[in-house]
């Protein structure tokens, strides 16, 4: 999602506003962009993947239901991960807060898809505290447990890790995939969600071979 669609999807979303950097460029020669600084892997071994997002993108949300299949598809030799993009601004970083507390208490696989409803079709004002305890106990989900890892020091870490990761690998656009800290696909580049995800198998079997492995 571009920046100028950002700004006006989100402002249509309760008023809510997002700073971010510039688009990426149209009309690459390659459905893909190679990082000019290869970034160092969290998971040792194994060929990385990170999909940014954030749960206000629409694109995103298009691109789920597809992604989820893929990853499931994934070999052992492949690590999977969703950073939510947060661009120094407070709401963005609110909604990356949901993410990381739904993945702190075990709650991604009943939450993680409806909260991309909640905030898109139902305005609930899941950038607020208040918003997402409320939310989460309709759904079955103990709101204490949820607040406490909410404002734990763990998903106050990982926030700031997934800034520093957004900056480090220069995301100027969402969703994006960046395959094994050195490639950058998305739909924007490879022209389709479907294409950006055949891209993206493209690149890892070329990761594991520029490692050796292949």
């Amino acid at each position: 999602m571009q920046r100028r669609e950002i700004l006006k999807h989100l402002a249509a979303l309760g008023g809510m506003a997002v700073v971010g950097p510039a688009v990426m460029a149209q009309g690459a020669p390659t459905p893909y962009a190679v990082l000019p600084n290869s970034q160092p892997k969290e998971v040792k071994g194994k060929v990385e993947v990170i999909e940014f997002f954030h749960y206000g993108c629409p694109h995103c949300r298009d691109f789920d239901p597809l992604l989820e299949r893929w990853v499931k598809s994934l070999p052992p030799d492949v690590a999977f991960s969703r950073v939510p993009a947060i661009w120094g601004n407070p709401q963005l970083k609110a909604l990356a807060q949901l993410y990381y507390a739904e993945e702190a208490t075990g709650e991604i696989d009943r939450l993680h898809a409806k909260v991309f409803a909640a905030l898109q079709d139902d305005r609930v004002p899941l950038h607020t505290e208040s918003g997402v305890l409320e939310w989460v106990a309709k759904q079955g989900v103990d709101a204490k447990k949820f607040g406490d890892a909410y404002k734990s020091f763990g998903v106050g870490s990982r926030l700031q890790r997934a800034d520093q990761l957004a900056r480090a690998y220069q995301i100027q656009g969402v969703p994006t995939l960046a395959i094994d800290g050195k490639y950058l696909t998305s739909a924007s580049l490879a022209g389709s969600h479907a294409n950006a995800l055949k891209v993206a198998d493209e690149l890892i079997a070329r990761a594991r071979k520029e490692a050796g492995r292949g």
